[in-house]
């Protein structure tokens, strides 16, 4: 039908039934995401933020709506990379996106030299299904969702981090947020949210505490 689809896309249809709006997806690059945020240029992000202290000082974030780890994925026929070790002693090339999370910890993990990033956050893992990077460090739901389109294609190694949340953001001082959250309550409470996370997550989302 070319309708847009996956979690983001759900959970903003889902939104805005709730708050009697309709929702407007716009594509936008990862790389200066949060400056376009900050000067108003989107009404909110939806695209797997990681919610960290110096994200904050530029936006403002909605409640957290999952925990989450980032993974290392690998092609499913891989078997020299099986954990952190075994990736930090090769010269394997770790795919990531520019500007996130993952770039980050794809640097501390094996350096510079042997990280390639990529402007967007599917380029990483078409890269390593072409076989132009050896593995992607990346969020863990993302890599679920990328292993449901992909099937026998890719799998987990090993998992990098945990203990991060998810959350929407928005421009500073937004009279946006707090309706967004009331949503998203309600759509907790009423079994909503869990269903679009089980479709597209492969697991429930959890509510913050």
């Amino acid at each position: 039908s070319g309708e847009a689809v996956g979690w983001d896309y759900d959970v903003g249809r889902a939104i805005c039934e709730r708050l009697n709006c309709t929702p407007v997806f716009v594509e936008a690059a990862w790389e200066g995401l949060f400056e376009a945020m900050a000067a108003g240029e989107y009404d909110v992000a939806f695209d797997g933020i990681t919610l960290t202290l110096a994200r904050s000082l530029k936006v403002d974030f909605s409640d957290p709506y999952v925990e989450y780890g980032q993974v290392i994925l690998v092609r499913a026929d891989e078997t020299e990379i099986t954990d952190e070790e075994s990736l930090v002693s090769s010269d394997k090339i770790v795919g990531t996106q520019i500007g996130t999370t993952n770039e980050i910890a794809a640097i501390k993990l094996v350096g510079e030299d042997r990280v390639v990033s990529f402007d967007t956050y599917d380029m990483p893992v078409v890269a390593l299904l072409s076989g132009d990077v050896d593995c992607v460090i990346i969020d863990e739901v993302a890599a679920i969702g990328f292993m449901r389109e992909n099937p026998d294609k890719l799998k987990i190694a090993f998992h990098v981090t945990t203990g991060e949340f998810l959350a929407l953001a928005f421009p500073p001082k937004s009279d946006l947020v707090e309706p967004f959250n009331w949503a998203m309550q309600e759509m907790f409470a009423d079994g909503t949210m869990d269903e679009i996370c089980q479709k597209w997550l492969l697991r429930p989302c959890s509510p913050s505490e």
